[in-house]
């Protein structure tokens, strides 16, 4: 690649990749292009611009899709099946219906907040998401609220245990690397997470879902909207159901912990069970039973159900995995290596230096466990020499940065998306704005808390 006016490999590299991302936006926003073929061409156009090799680049882009819907495809199928019986069963009716009694209708959207804190710590966040996607559309209809006001607060809860509370891959990955003590990073991760949920969450959402009017796409709404069912399931075996996937990847990740050497012959057993592909289709084989058939459908009804379910998200695989192929270029072109390289060369406080290599790495690459793991590495040996540091809370730094900032490089962002119907400029303005709150209010209360431990 030839270096721009002079200037170094790693600037002309960050130039290019904030001209790809500008027209990649202005592509899909302004021209309408298909975002699945903007991703595409996108990624092209960066590793070309960076001087990879043709055949380097085709395999990057492959890899980056292939890798990314290789769990991700499994996972929103099962997903869905697993939504569509909640649906038509009443299972999200009776969730809904529980919830808006319990707390009341104007305060629902507190109660959605600690259903995605409470679901998102055993399940990636994309599970959590098609987990609880029925019960967002159901208890918005029911309750005559905007869409966003209820949303938001499940999606900030999902997504803080995402990024701050172990057992999730990325705060294990940095606790592994800065060799801290997993007890205490789970008591500062909640002491740090609840109030960084609530103020991204149901505060935020009320504030944006008056501003910014979203209607759901009609198929997504209709599958997963209330049907005419006679008598709704109880409370106990929908929940059972819905958070059935939730409790197998628990009991592998509890045996992970307990038993690291798997000396015990049951962890790799639970291990198994508790992969959230294989947690998800034991799970959705459950729900055709306790959703089904105890609730008087016929094979032939859940054959139906189950197969009309996925043609709404096979668009949604398809960007999903062209943002995969975007994220993979930029981490194989070495723009991840640049942005590294400017943030060692600046001497900050610990805890900031952290945050801000996740943060950048984050904005580059688009994905949280990338940021998190790729950051673990360039600050350890940075604080190996430093002193007087609180190890855990370099590790929740590093997983608030890695939260910041999700735009179109990331398969979240598309992800959320076209579940909830809104355009990019939308997405921006409320998924990009609670991530980037979460991040940064993350990092306050951090900053807060290093003070007193």
């Amino acid at each position: 690649m030839e270096s721009l006016f002079g200037l170094s490999h790693d600037s002309t590299l960050l130039i290019w990749t904030l001209l790809v991302i500008v027209v990649l936006v202005m592509l899909i926003a302004k021209y309408k292009w298909n975002p699945f073929v903007t991703l595409l061409v996108s990624a092209l156009a960066l590793g070309l611009l960076a001087g990879m090799e043709y055949q380097t680049l085709i395999k990057s882009i492959t890899g980056g899709l292939g890798g990314t819907l290789g769990t991700i495809a499994i996972v929103i199928g099962l997903g869905t099946m697993l939504g569509k019986m909640m649906a038509e069963s009443g299972g999200a009716e009776r969730i809904a219906n529980t919830l808006v009694d319990r707390f009341g209708e104007k305060r629902v959207h507190w109660a959605m907040m600690l259903v995605g804190f409470v679901v998102g710590i055993p399940v990636f966040f994309e599970v959590g998401v098609i987990l609880l996607i029925p019960v967002v559309f159901m208890v918005a209809r029911k309750t005559k609220m905007p869409l966003l006001q209820i949303g938001i607060p499940i999606l900030a809860g999902l997504s803080t245990v995402h990024g701050l509370v172990p057992p999730h891959p990325a705060p294990m990955i940095a606790i592994g690397a800065y060799d801290a003590n997993l007890g205490k990073t789970i008591l500062y991760s909640i002491l740090v997470g609840l109030p960084t949920a609530i103020i991204a969450g149901p505060l935020f959402g009320k504030f944006i879902g008056k501003r910014i009017q979203v209607t759901p796409p009609a198929e997504l709404a209709e599958q997963f909207a209330a049907k005419s069912v006679r008598d709704l399931p109880g409370f106990g075996i929908t929940l059972l159901t819905i958070l059935f996937p939730v409790i197998l990847m628990l009991i592998g990740s509890v045996a992970d912990i307990l038993d690291p050497e798997a000396v015990n012959s049951f962890t790799p057993f639970a291990k198994f069970i508790g992969h959230e592909v294989i947690a998800l289709l034991i799970a959705a084989v459950f729900s055709f039973f306790s959703l089904g058939f105890a609730r008087g459908f016929k094979k032939e009804d859940i054959s139906r159900f189950t197969n009309e379910c996925l043609a709404p998200t096979a668009t949604i695989i398809l960007i999903i995995g062209g943002g995969g192929a975007f994220k993979q270029v930029l981490i194989d072109s070495g723009v991840g290596g640049a942005i590294a390289a400017v943030a060692t060369q600046s001497h900050v406080n610990i805890i900031l230096f952290a945050w801000l290599v996740a943060a950048l790495i984050r904005v580059a690459t688009g994905s949280a466990t990338v940021a998190m793991t790729t950051a673990a590495g360039i600050v350890a040996p940075v604080l190996a020499v430093s002193t007087g540091v609180n190890i855990e809370l370099v590790v929740l730094a590093t997983g608030a940065g890695s939260l910041v900032l999700s735009h179109v490089n990331d398969a979240g962002f598309w992800m959320i998306k076209e579940f909830f119907g809104m355009s990019v400029v939308q997405t921006l303005k409320t998924w990009t704005v609670m991530e980037t709150l979460l991040s940064v209010v993350g990092l306050i209360f951090i900053m807060i808390l290093s003070v007193f431990v």
